[in-house]
């Protein structure tokens, strides 16, 4: 019997300006493995296996149904199996993966009927948005923009191999739903141009590795000033890390993992001063330092 073996990585969006617009995957995987059946079944393993659900309202399974319905056959009986390294509700992109390797398992399971692009279209059509799913699926740095089709453009960014990444991921959740709520719905025409700007530096500032580039990029006034009220300690993690070094430090996603940016030469440093300014004040979370992962979503047999 065939077994597919789907590898998807985190993933991190907004990158400060960039929101909702700019993400980038990274080098943190969850993986799935796939095969016929005599009935659906469904286990897990690894970072919050207790939390997945193993009957079909599992993200993998509504995937792989989404998958099914678009080529107009029926569901066949799958086993899968969820091994996760991404924490849930961190920001780090865990239900991107789900959705992205439920789908990219499902066209493995029937032939690969559809290419890479075209499964992309099903997962934004599920997750809403592609600032996530983008990257999961095709790696690296993705910007994205709606085209005059009603589609999109995905334009990635090369990103500087100077550039290093570290993130902490505290120990405590926030849902994105949640992070939604404490942005207004009207911005001004300043705060508008202010992100416009910064995101087109920030963009070249990623492809050169240009410190003064990256330190102004970073900032953002669309989501960032409005959640931090959400994130216990940001103000004193965010001094940390570029008092350590960092570029600067933006909130992975809707958070409450933060993220920050720095000089491959000093990454260790930010990511051990970012954790203990979250320690000194009583949060409890683990640093990575991570690369950009430039295959996106991959698969073998066995």
């Amino acid at each position: 019997m065939t077994i597919f073996e789907v590898s998807v990585p985190a993933t991190t969006g907004n990158l400060g300006p960039g929101f909702d617009c700019l993400g980038a995957a990274l080098s943190l995987y969850n993986r799935f493995e796939f095969s016929f059946a005599d009935r659906l079944t469904i286990t897990a393993s690894g970072e919050g296996a207790d939390k997945v659900e193993r009957d079909e309202t599992n993200l993998v399974y509504q995937g792989i149904a989404k998958f099914y319905h678009h080529i107009d056959r029926k569901i066949p009986a799958i086993a899968f199996h969820t091994d996760t390294a991404i924490p849930l509700s961190r920001g780090l992109g865990s239900s991107a993966t789900a959705i992205v390797g439920g789908i990219f398992g499902a066209n493995l399971l029937a032939g690969s009927p559809l290419d890479r692009m075209e499964l992309l279209d099903l997962a934004i059509a599920m997750e809403g948005h592609p600032d996530n799913v983008a990257p999961a699926m095709l790696g690296g740095c993705q910007l994205m923009a709606s085209n005059q089709a009603d589609g999109w453009e995905f334009c990635d960014l090369q990103w500087h191999q100077d550039i290093a990444i570290a993130v902490a991921i505290p120990d405590f959740e926030l849902s994105t739903a949640e992070a939604r709520k404490v942005l207004p719905k009207q911005f001004s025409m300043h705060d508008a141009v202010f992100n416009a700007s910064h995101l087109a530096l920030l963009t070249h500032g990623i492809q050169t590795g240009k410190a003064s580039w990256l330190k102004a990029g970073l900032q953002d006034r669309l989501h960032q000033p409005y959640r931090q009220s959400l994130i216990t300690g940001m103000a004193d993690v965010q001094t940390a890390a570029i008092a350590a070094g960092a570029y600067g430090m933006v909130i992975s996603g809707a958070g409450p993992t933060l993220l920050s940016l720095a000089p491959m030469g000093t990454i260790e440093s930010v990511a051990q001063a970012m954790q203990q300014a979250w320690q000194a004040i009583g949060v409890t979370a683990i640093t990575k330092c991570l690369a950009i992962a430039k295959d996106g979503t991959t698969f073998k047999t066995r």
